[in-house]
């Protein structure tokens, strides 16, 4: 069976420079950039990568890739790829699973591009109520923030994030809880993504609106670059 995320992630290679410093997400495409990347010596040994993902940069590492450990870049990072869930026609994205959404949408803020890489399985003319909108909060605003998005949202449901190798609840990189909204249709994301950012005690949530510059994807029509500016 074609790897469709293995033909986006070798296609992303044309975007690099030597020099750069890149910002990298999480997830299978993301571990097949780094694979091909770091078959480039001539490319590879002048980057400097950095990622909010500690699977991302134990892999980095492994490689022998420069790994920047502070997110505190600079020069501003050339270009920032990183995996989704779904992705609409103009490139906004919900990234639900890794429940590290906040540290990315502050990496894909300093890029100059945000590049989202997958295969074409997560394209979608609307974005739509198939994975959770996933919210950071904080801890002392629990019982106000999801009193809140009940009311403001009452058909949805929302369950606290937990695992089954720990007990309780999750706890994110930030010292945060995590909340899994599930809507039973996704309103209208303009207003999803002011609303939810403007409830006090909310860090983030999970929808990438109007973040994504390009998006680079694979499938049985070959490779697609889809431009934000070009739709």
């Amino acid at each position: 069976m074609t790897d469709y995320k293995l033909i986006a992630a070798e296609a992303c290679l044309q975007f690099l420079k030597p020099g750069q410093t890149i910002g990298v997400g999480a997830g299978s495409s993301i571990s097949h950039l780094i694979g091909f990347i770091s078959h480039h010596p001539e490319l590879s040994e002048s980057l400097v990568f950095v990622s909010s993902s500690f699977k991302t940069r134990s892999l980095l590492q492994e490689k022998g890739l420069k790994v920047q450990l502070s997110p505190m870049v600079n020069p501003p990072l050339a270009i920032y790829f990183d995996g989704c869930d779904q992705f609409d026609a103009e490139l906004n994205a919900l990234k639900s699973g890794g429940g590290i959404h906040t540290s990315e949408k502050i990496l894909a803020n300093m890029a100059e591009e945000f590049i989202l890489v997958g295969d074409d399985s997560k394209m979608v003319s609307k974005l739509d109520h198939t994975y959770p909108v996933v919210v950071e909060l904080l801890p002392e605003a629990l019982t106000a923030v999801l009193n809140r998005l009940k009311s403001d949202y009452p058909t949805t449901t929302i369950k606290l994030r937990t695992s089954d190798q720990k007990d309780g609840l999750v706890i994110s990189d930030n010292g945060n809880l995590l909340a899994d909204v599930l809507f039973e249709e996704l309103p209208e994301i303009s207003a999803l993504n002011s609303n939810i950012k403007m409830i006090p005690g909310v860090v983030e949530h999970s929808l990438f609106y109007k973040m994504a510059t390009k998006a680079v994807v694979a499938g049985k029509q070959g490779i697609r670059i889809i431009n934000r500016e070009k739709i």
